[in-house]
């Protein structure tokens, strides 16, 4: 049986931003002896989040090169979106789209496990599946 292991946000951040210098050297030597060795890595939808808003708050990323910055790992790193940021990611526009990256993971997350998203959000109307509460 393969071996699987989840990233954690810490490991994330030390991957793409290289900082701090020691912890991010470390991060990739062990991601690169993992993959070596066959294993599969691979980052949830609520890590991916975390990161998503660490690079933007904690490392003044702006939200587009964020949003690349992610794609981009996926597509070139070998870690494995475990949900469904790899999809969502691929959205044209995300930077501008509303609802935003986020809120695009939670539907997504919800439509493949349970089918329906009830809120009060209307932006979130256009998405498939979504019932927009409303009081008036």
């Amino acid at each position: 049986m393969q071996m699987k292991i989840g990233l954690d946000t810490s490991v994330v951040l030390r991957l793409l931003t290289g900082e701090p210098e020691a912890q991010a050297r470390l991060a990739l030597a062990e991601v690169q002896t993992l993959t070596t060795r066959g294993v599969s890595l691979f980052v949830s939808d609520l890590v991916t989040s975390e990161v998503y808003f660490a690079l933007q708050y904690h490392y003044a990323v702006p939200k587009v090169e964020a949003l690349s910055i992610l794609a981009q790992f996926f597509a070139e790193s070998g870690v494995q979106a475990l949900g469904a940021a790899a999809a969502v990611l691929s959205v044209r526009g995300l930077a501008k789209a509303n609802p935003g990256f986020v809120d695009r993971l939670i539907h997504a997350g919800y439509i493949s496990s349970v089918g329906e998203v009830l809120t009060f959000e209307k932006a979130a109307g256009r998405l498939q599946s979504v019932r927009v509460l409303t009081t008036a």
